[in-house]
């Protein structure tokens, strides 16, 4: 199946991208990387991403509403 938008493309590969106020996120490697955002992870399949952010205890949530929820 081939999908039209690079974000939902499950056989792809993503960066693991951090911005300054902490939030996380996963970036296809055939975007152009936003400004603002730091890559913490180099490309890798969706997949291997997603158990990066489990093992890191991390989610894709704000820090600061993830911060809010534990409080």
């Amino acid at each position: 199946m081939e999908y039209t938008h690079p974000f939902d493309d499950p056989q792809g590969h993503f960066y693991l991208l951090k911005n300054a106020l902490g939030q996380l996120s996963l970036w296809p490697e055939t975007c152009a990387l936003p400004a603002g955002w730091s890559v913490i992870a180099a490309p890798r399949p969706h997949s291997d991403c997603v158990a990066w952010l489990e093992q890191c205890g991390s989610d894709l949530h704000p820090a600061a509403f993830a911060q809010g929820a534990k409080e």
